[in-house]
């Protein structure tokens, strides 16, 4: 198989998440060893069926389709509830064949877990994408196991890039990626929402708010992603000496710079207590 297309790959809950990794192999067309997918409803399973070059599994009709869909891969993304992570693991073990590669998308389990149920046969990396990845444009992060050389991370990273950007990182940086990319995108929603509602108190219809709202912010990151300037050289362009936005920005920068270093910092503690069980 060309190095430039993905060897067999199994997508076990295959949610909005995983959903959304599909998407974006399908589009790419990378996935030229065939994906299987596994839910556990009749109706899921049925909306994926039609993708090309997709297998789609009902458990409540194929209820060994978890351990089937493992068997013939060569990557299993593992993307059930993190409740259900383990016993789902203790039914694949069985079946993987050495050198096989399993991702996690299951938030907040650690590698540890997925190493001691699976063995040191197969590889194991965690991952941790964001929602715009249903779009194709999500930051996943990507953190390697113990056994896992640099050509498994480099076939898992142009997996998740079919959906995206990748940053690889370490296991222990995973929370902090978190209160970044895996809860940014809520902090730009939230900034549309208050734009629009300034705009609301200023007179503007709610509609007319939510268009400008939504639409500067899209048009602003379109002007980002397309230009590739730092952030600070298109802020300054906008911002003219003594003007308008000056005075704008100056309050900004008075009262966001601690917020979001305060927020962040929140969201890092409760992770951390989220992962100790708490």
């Amino acid at each position: 198989m060309p190095s430039d297309v993905l060897p067999p790959i199994a997508i076990l809950g295959a949610g909005s998440m995983g959903g959304a990794i599909l998407h974006g192999l399908v589009g790419s067309g990378l996935a030229a060893g065939g994906v299987t997918v596994t839910n556990r409803s009749a109706a899921k399973a049925a909306a994926l069926a039609s993708l090309d070059g997709v297998t789609s599994i009902a458990l409540e009709h194929q209820p060994s389709g978890n351990a089937d869909a493992a068997a013939r891969a060569d990557i299993v993304l593992v993307g059930v509830k993190p409740a259900l992570t383990p016993d789902l693991l203790r039914e694949i073990a069985p079946v993987l064949r050495p050198g096989t590669i399993v991702v996690s998308l299951a938030a907040g389990v650690t590698i540890d877990t997925f190493e001691s149920i699976l063995g040191p046969q197969v590889a194991v990396l965690r991952s941790m994408p964001n929602t715009p990845a249903v779009v194709g444009k999500g930051v996943t992060g990507l953190a390697p196991g113990t056994t896992a050389t640099a050509a498994d991370v480099a076939v898992v990273r142009r997996l998740f890039e079919t959906c995206g950007v990748v940053v690889e990182l370490p296991e222990s940086q995973i929370d902090a990626l978190s209160t970044i990319s895996g809860s940014g995108p809520a902090y730009v929603f939230l900034f549309v929402e208050e734009l629009a509602r300034a705009a609301v108190a200023k007179g503007f219809s709610e509609a007319d708010a939510r268009l400008m709202a939504e639409h500067t912010f899209i048009g602003a990151s379109a002007l980002l992603d397309e230009t590739r300037e730092d952030p600070a050289e298109l802020r300054r362009r906008v911002t003219s000496p003594k003007g308008t936005t000056e005075r704008a920005i100056a309050v900004f920068q008075d009262r966001l710079r601690g917020a979001f270093d305060e927020a962040t910092d929140a969201a890092l503690a409760r992770a951390r207590e989220l992962a100790a069980g708490g």
